[in-house]
């Protein structure tokens, strides 16, 4: 099992910046692919990006238009992610979620942009953005 912390959530002004992480334990951090999922206030649990256990691949979802990096430090058993550009629209609370890479092929095809396909998740991290 893995037990996985976030931090780094909090306020900011439209166009501002913030940087989350989320911090595993328990298990070896490289068996794992890693995601930033969110939800925002009355709106369901979206995938916002994922990251393969070797930080080699990526993949987003299309509202991010390369503005959020996700990035991951398997030394610090970490995963990272960047939101620059952020908008009030991006408020929501969000988490971190992991599953065994050996349990599917890092691919889109596979449920890597579903919710159900991870087994961790953390407790979230608030990001609020004001207009």
């Amino acid at each position: 099992q893995v037990q996985l912390v976030e931090s780094g959530g909090g306020l900011v002004q439209a166009g501002g910046s913030l940087r989350l992480s989320c911090a595993a334990s328990g298990s070896p951090f490289s068996s794992y692919t890693m995601a930033w999922f969110r939800q925002g206030p009355g709106k369901e649990r979206e995938f916002v990006c994922a990251i393969s256990w070797s930080g080699g691949s990526t993949y987003y979802a299309r509202f991010v238009k390369g503005r959020f990096t996700i990035s991951r430090d398997n030394a610090k058993s970490t995963v990272y992610l960047q939101l620059n550009s952020l908008k009030p629209e991006d408020t929501a609370v969000y988490y971190c979620a992991s599953y065994l890479k050996y349990r599917r092929p890092f691919n889109s095809d596979y449920g890597l942009y579903e919710g159900s396909s991870y087994d961790y998740w953390g407790q979230g991290t608030q990001v609020t953005v004001s207009s």
